[in-house]
């Protein structure tokens, strides 16, 4: 059995994820939630997500919230986690990282701090599907020249960053496997397609949790990867398999889904 301390305890991931860890035998023993939040002060099971007394914590009290908790899991926004990580790594404690939307220096800086402090997994995607495409993308180098490459994406209307973290995994493996160095992202008006362009296409639609199709068409053929998500749990599900493989891995160092896998 592990200890989570859950960020966004009360929102729709938080909810999938304490869902994914209670029914798996963990325990919830911390929750933070932005400090506007309602549900601060209340327990997770006066808010109906678990049987649990455990009280959601403001994210400024950070601290406290993870203090007996054995691995921090966030899948929040960047603005948090970058005053989060920070503490949380200083702390001892094991990260799981799902947040999307970092900017390059973002990206560097949350990867730094916890970098030779504890153990993390930071990854665009925890669905064992999705870290599986990521693999047969790589694979997509045996196709000749003349092949165009292209990817698509679709997301529920209230997610904030496009394209999602996953599309840009999968722009980085197929630029590097194709020699790509310009990226589009849609076209309109006369705008022909140049061999140095990988196609991408960020879509927000209903409450699809999540819908990733990779392209490959020659002159005479199109192999069409595509990986959709049922549910969110499907990401919570992957969290908890990557905080379980993470306790047994004491190397202070930031892995991924591939390694978590066995990909890498």
């Amino acid at each position: 059995m592990l200890r989570f301390c859950v960020a966004g305890a009360s929102g729709r991931m938080g909810n999938a994820i304490i869902s994914e860890a209670t029914a798996t035998g963990h325990e919830i023993v911390g929750a933070i939630e932005a400090p506007n939040s309602p549900s601060i002060g209340r327990s997770l099971r006066e808010l109906g997500i678990t049987n649990s007394d455990t009280k959601i914590f403001s994210s400024d009290r950070v601290s406290e919230a993870v203090r007996d908790a054995d691995v921090y899991i966030s899948f929040t926004v960047p603005a948090a986690e970058l005053v989060n990580i920070p503490i949380v790594a200083n702390l001892g404690k094991r990260i799981i990282l799902g947040t999307t939307g970092f900017n390059p220096e973002q990206n560097r800086q949350v990867i730094e701090v916890m970098s030779g402090k504890v153990p993390a997994v930071f990854s665009p995607n925890y669905s064992v599907g999705v870290n599986i495409l990521f693999k047969l993308a790589e694979a997509l180098k045996a196709f000749p020249q003349g092949y165009d490459f292209s990817l698509s994406e679709i997301h529920h209307t209230g997610k904030k960053d496009a394209p999602s973290g996953t599309a840009k995994k999968l722009e980085q493996i197929l630029s590097k496997t194709r020699g790509y160095t310009k990226t589009v992202y849609g076209r309109e008006g006369i705008s022909p397609r140049q061999s140095t362009e990988l196609e991408s296409v960020a879509m927000r639609a209903g409450g699809v949790p999540g819908i990733h199709d990779v392209i490959v068409a020659g002159p005479y053929e199109m192999l069409r990867l595509e990986h959709t998500a049922f549910s969110r749990n499907v990401f919570a599900q992957g969290a908890v398999v990557a905080a379980e493989w993470l306790t047994r891995q004491n190397e202070p160092k930031v892995f991924s889904m591939a390694d978590v896998l066995g990909l890498s």
